[in-house]
């Protein structure tokens, strides 16, 4: 009898390189160790999965999602931020990953010669429909303001998951980025 396909190989072997990513950086993601990693082999892999680019590229989607899920699940434009924050700090490594490699991976060279797509912003997606439940839709699409959210909330992420903000510091520097948060919100016009 022939042997079938796993149709959750795809996921495994995903699952397998974020795993090994978390450990080990991307010293730790060549092709053989997701392969081993996921009970597979490499040419399974490399059926599936062109290079190791295209399995970042996955992964940073996976990541894209998985952001814009906690965001859908905010119950307003503050907690999303805080969602967000929040992921970003549960998932160091993969936020990590995701703002190191996102460019190179989607536009630059090698995205090219590789034919990538380029990816949607679900996560941008979510908090302006956030934004535009709270605001009305008489507002505008709240580029800008998403463009705020967004740099606050990333800056502050790096800056704790860099330790440039020292462990003891951690909790006022949650309660800034919360307050500039609510200031951005309570006059969004003037971006």
């Amino acid at each position: 009898m022939p042997r079938q396909p796993n149709p959750d190989l795809e996921k495994e072997i995903l699952d397998a390189a974020q795993k090994l990513w978390k450990r080990g950086g991307e010293k730790a993601l060549t092709m053989r160790a997701v392969a081993r990693a996921s009970g597979s082999n490499t040419p399974s892999v490399y059926r599936r999965f062109r290079d190791r680019d295209d399995i970042l590229r996955a992964l940073l989607q996976r990541i894209r999602l998985d952001i814009a899920a906690q965001l859908e699940g905010a119950g307003s434009p503050e907690e999303g931020c805080e969602c967000y924050l929040d992921y970003a700090l549960a998932h160091a490594h993969e936020y990590e990953l995701y703002y190191r490699h996102a460019y190179e991976l989607n536009h630059g060279p090698r995205a090219r010669r590789a034919g990538a797509q380029l990816m949607e912003r679900p996560a941008r997606n979510a908090m302006k429909r956030k934004l535009q439940e709270k605001f009305g839709p008489a507002h505008g699409d709240h580029e800008r303001l998403v463009n705020a959210l967004w740099m606050l909330a990333h800056g502050t992420a790096m800056l704790l998951i860099a330790k440039s903000i020292l462990p003891h510091e951690t909790v006022e520097a949650r309660s800034v980025f919360t307050a500039a948060v609510r200031v951005l919100l309570q006059r969004p016009e003037a971006l």
